[in-house]
This record gives C-alpha cells, structure tokens and sequence, in this order.
C-alpha cells in the first residue's frame, strides 16, 4: 500500500496527477484536485530531476509492495529516512519585524528616511516602503542596511522546522499533514 502525498490516506493504486506544478502521487479522492499525468509505457520513470543515475529508476516505480518507505527517502541520499533537506534549509530569512528594527534603528541614529537613503545610495521611497513592511529589502539592501545600522536582519533558517513533523505512521510528512483544506 502506498500513501497519498496529499491526504496521507493508504491506497493500492494511486493516480500521479499535477497540483500547482507538482507531480503527486495521490488516492482517488484527492486525484479531482489536479490534472491527471499520464505515464508513457515503455519508458523509465526517471525525470531530468533525478539525483541517482543507477539506483533512481528502479526506486521510482512505487509499485511494489516493499519499497513504499524508502522510495520518498533514497532520492535525498540520506536512505534513514526522516525530512529531506533542501538548499532552503540553509538559507537566512528576514525577520517578521524588520520594518520595526529599521524603523527603530534609523530614529535611534538620528536620521531621516532621506539622509539614510543619501548614505546607503538608494531612494528615500525605498526607505519608506521598507519602514512600512510594504517591500522586502533586497540581499544588497538588507546587508547594507545592517552595516549601516548596526541591526541584523534575519534568522537562521535551519532547525526551526519541528513544528512540521510529520504524524503519519511511516514517519513522512505528507501535504495532507500540514494543510487545512476550505471547503
């Protein structure tokens, strides 16, 4: 039995459809959500994407009755299982604040939203629609900023995802785990 990526839902036959630009392998019930994708016989069902030359084609199927736990995690390399990782991971995001600590930091040097954008070589408009959360600031602008200022930010992006553990009994997380359908 194969778990819906959707729903989480077992199923014996799922149907691959297209939700969003994502190819899904999913149950009956969730399949009316997507454009179904139909599967060329005769060829492998490895894609452009695949990370393994050797071992992806014949992990792809999904059709045996054994390889339906690892088949999500030997793509990533990592073969014990758990959330694979992405170059996302590593990424430092903006703080949720950062019109705030701007705001802030530029009264407290003293500045208008005209002499700091003279100093960072920008717009004042910029300055003001950053102060307004309207515009996230750009890497350039977000690291001059910081220099300029004294401030930070952003936070790290890795370890802060254990709220998205999954609560299925095969120990992956599917999409059915962590959205909230509106019916």
């Amino acid at each position: 039995m194969v778990q819906c990526e959707m729903c989480g839902a077992e199923t014996a036959s799922p149907n691959t459809v297209k939700v969003e630009g994502a190819e899904l392998d999913v149950c009956d019930e969730c399949s009316d959500f997507g454009t179904e994708v139909r599967q060329e016989s005769g060829s492998s069902t490895s894609t452009k994407y695949s990370t393994g030359s050797s071992g992806s084609s014949g992990s792809g199927s999904g059709s045996s009755g054994g390889s339906s736990g690892s088949t999500g995690s030997s793509a990533g390399g990592s073969g014990g299982g758990g959330r694979r990782r992405d170059m996302f991971d590593e990424m430092d995001e903006v703080v949720q604040d950062f019109d705030e600590r701007i705001r802030e930091a530029r009264e407290r040097a003293g500045l208008s939203q005209e002499e700091l954008a003279n100093q960072l070589n920008e717009k004042a408009s910029l300055i003001r629609k950053l102060e307004r959360g309207a515009s996230l600031p750009s890497d350039d602008v977000q690291r001059e900023l910081e220099s300029e200022l004294g401030i930070s930010l952003t936070e790290g992006g890795g370890g802060g995802d254990t709220e998205w553990e999954g609560s299925s009994d095969a120990g992956e997380t599917t999409l059915g785990d962590v959205v909230q359908r509106k019916d």
